[in-house]
């Protein structure tokens, strides 16, 4: 889809503007240059079936650029947000699980976090914000700021919603079961705040809003607890079925019962009820940047850690798979020099996303990232030499008895295993050597595993692809691994 860059009569402020996206500044008020601040909007357990419920969500497609072939790293918590703050593939970052030897934050604290979008753009003069959810294993009384944050705003188990602890500059602040302490609500006044405060100083920012919702127990704001009555799951393709020659860990499973059927019902409702807080937030947010005269300078970033499933591939509510309904989430962004209602097909993922914002801050990313800038594809849509495959790393199954997404096989907890997924198949290798392939092309719901019936040289060919990636280390190194 072509879209103009910019809806004006001045060509030469266009132009003005799109060097300025580049080099990371962009005109202020009254004519000062100032580096375009970024606002990230990280939702939890997201998956693209709820957006047709965010009005404000699907205003931020219409006014930027939406990324249609995003995917993330893996589908759990912790390995995927430890890729978007640092830029880094699971192998590279060590955090592969919640808890334990290969996961958490007690890995990621060892080393990753001295470098991460947030202490790249604080040494470069950034007011820094981390607000909701940091990584899983966090305690607020416990680990105190993290490095690269200014500003620091963070629970540990907020999953309920009510009921928990804020780490709050260093300071431990209890919220109760009112219907003011709801987290969404709580930190969206934060974030406000801080969007206002930052822009009245004439300081650039960067502001993370990380929510809890939509992850299970799926609570919804107080107001928003009666939406949608007798909304029902969608009932797509796959819903209710296997592939074909499915996987050990799939395969034999019995239809899903009245009772499954029923709760999956129940919890699409109330994720869908969940979702409009963080909707609210979004749109409130873009009013406060308007109100504060920093929306023309501002880049807004609309995402999920992963999706999740509920009844599609026979699975009761989950995640953690190599299916779409699992890695494949919304990612959208809105501001200065962003086409405005343009999809990109790139295949992108959330490794992007730190090198993404550090070029919106005008810094380089270092050789240790191995995501890529997305700034020439907001910009015109393409990027030369860009990757043609993504990675998708898993360790499994998460069996932490003190893990949130600890999973009964039936809602799927895969065992270990290793992902390409390009633009129009998906290739999966398993530990113990099962294996599936899907041709998207042919078939999008992904039901028909045809990985017996590969070529050998295919088989090999991805094969080898797969084991290159799995030890790339750096942009060039990950972007150069391709298959036909």
């Amino acid at each position: 889809m072509k879209v103009s860059l910019f809806r004006t009569a001045a060509p030469l402020a266009a132009v003005m503007l799109l060097l300025a996206l580049t080099a990371g500044t962009c005109e202020g008020p009254g004519g000062t240059t100032a580096r375009t601040n970024v606002v990230l909007v990280l939702t939890d357990d997201l998956s693209a079936n709820l957006v047709q419920y965010m009005p404000n969500v699907q205003a931020l497609t219409r006014d930027g650029t939406t990324f249609s072939q995003y995917t993330v790293t893996d589908s759990l918590c912790c390995p995927s947000r430890s890729s978007i703050l640092t830029g880094r593939l699971p192998h590279n970052t060590g955090v592969f699980t919640n808890s334990g030897d290969d996961g958490g934050f007690h890995v990621f604290q060892r080393e990753q976090e001295r470098d991460t979008f947030a202490t790249t753009l604080q040494k470069r003069g950034y007011r820094t914000a981390m607000m909701g959810k940091y990584l899983n294993g966090y305690l607020p009384g416990e680990h105190g700021v993290r490095p690269g944050w200014t500003e620091w705003d963070v629970a540990g188990a907020g999953y309920n919603e009510y009921d928990y602890n804020l780490n709050e500059n260093g300071t431990v602040k209890h919220y109760g079961k009112a219907p003011g302490d709801y987290l969404t609500t709580v930190i969206e006044g934060k974030a406000t705040s801080f969007v206002t405060a930052a822009a009245e100083a004439d300081e650039p920012f960067l502001l993370e809003v990380a929510t809890f919702t939509p992850h299970g127990p799926y609570t919804p704001a107080p107001q928003d607890e009666q939406a949608f009555p007798g909304l029902k799951a969608p009932r797509g393709p796959n819903f209710d079925k296997l592939p074909t020659d499915a996987p050990e860990w799939l395969a034999g499973r019995e239809p899903l019962t009245a009772g499954e059927i029923a709760k999956i019902d129940t919890a699409y409702r109330k994720r869908a009820q969940s979702v409009l807080s963080i909707d609210r937030m979004i749109g409130n947010l873009r009013q406060t940047l308007r109100k504060s005269g920093v929306a023309d300078r501002t880049v807004v970033v609309f995402s999920s850690d992963n999706g999740f499933h509920l009844g599609e591939h026979r699975l009761t509510a989950g995640k953690q798979t190599a299916f779409d309904h699992d890695v494949h989430v919304p990612l959208v962004m809105a501001g200065p020099g962003v086409r405005k209602g343009a999809t990109v097909d790139a295949t992108v993922q959330n490794i992007d996303l730190r090198p993404t914002f550090e070029e919106l801050g005008g810094a380089t990313p270092g050789p240790a990232v191995d995501g890529r800038s997305l700034v020439p594809l907001l910009r015109d849509g393409r990027a030369a030499d860009w990757r043609t495959i993504g990675l998708i790393e898993h360790h499994g199954p998460v069996d932490a008895a003190d893990d949130p997404d600890k999973q009964a096989p039936a809602s799927g907890n895969p065992p270990t295993y290793s992902t390409l997924r390009g633009p129009g198949f998906t290739y999966v290798e398993y530990e113990g050597g099962a294996t599936e392939y899907y041709d998207r092309t042919t078939d999008p719901d992904e039901l028909v595993n045809s990985a017996a019936k590969l070529p050998a040289e295919r088989a090999t060919q991805l094969h080898d692809a797969l084991d290159k990636l799995r030890a790339c280390r750096g942009e060039g190194a990950c972007r150069a691994v391709s298959v036909g």
